[in-house]
């Protein structure tokens, strides 16, 4: 298990789907997962610090872990097959709940909960960008910095996490 960091939401050209890119803490491998556009919006809020009018389903599921004194205490991405990922949400009591990572890691933004990635997930998913490679990944975060949540349609654009 690696813990990984998301670098942020992006539209990828020419499907026009939003990737969410994570990147492992401690190495030099990203993993990228094609997700909704609901949930790239939640995911760049999260990032960007927007605080809606009303709570959107993770903040309402944040007040909710908050007013019952529930600690969410890892996110796990646990598994890829046929290029849906799946995750786990872990609980500080033990419980553990089986979730979509793009939900995951809008609750993890949300609380400041450490997300973390099977090896065999990163092995099989897992993009290597060797340190000749960082310009690119340079020019990628330039591109989340700049990127907004208006910048995703709220059309659904096919599953792909399950």
């Amino acid at each position: 298990m690696r813990e990984v960091e998301v670098l942020g939401v992006r539209v990828e050209m020419p499907s026009n789907q939003p990737i969410v890119l994570l990147r492992e803490s401690s190495g030099e491998r990203y993993l990228p997962i094609w997700i909704g556009a609901v949930e790239a919006t939640a995911i760049a809020f999260a990032q960007q610090g927007v605080t809606p009018p009303r709570p959107l389903t993770h903040d309402l599921m944040r007040d909710i872990l908050t007013a019952t004194g529930t600690d969410l205490d890892q996110v796990r991405i646990t598994d890829v097959k046929d290029g849906v990922f799946f995750a786990t949400l872990v609980f500080a009591s033990g419980v553990e709940v089986s979730a979509r990572p793009s939900d995951s890691i809008a609750l993890a933004l949300r609380t400041g909960t450490t997300i973390y990635c099977e090896d065999a997930v990163l092995a099989e998913a897992g993009i290597a960008a060797p340190a000749e490679e960082e310009d690119e990944v340079e020019r990628f975060r330039e591109f989340l910095d700049h990127v907004s949540a208006d910048d995703f349609e709220a059309e659904d654009l096919g599953p792909s996490e399950g």
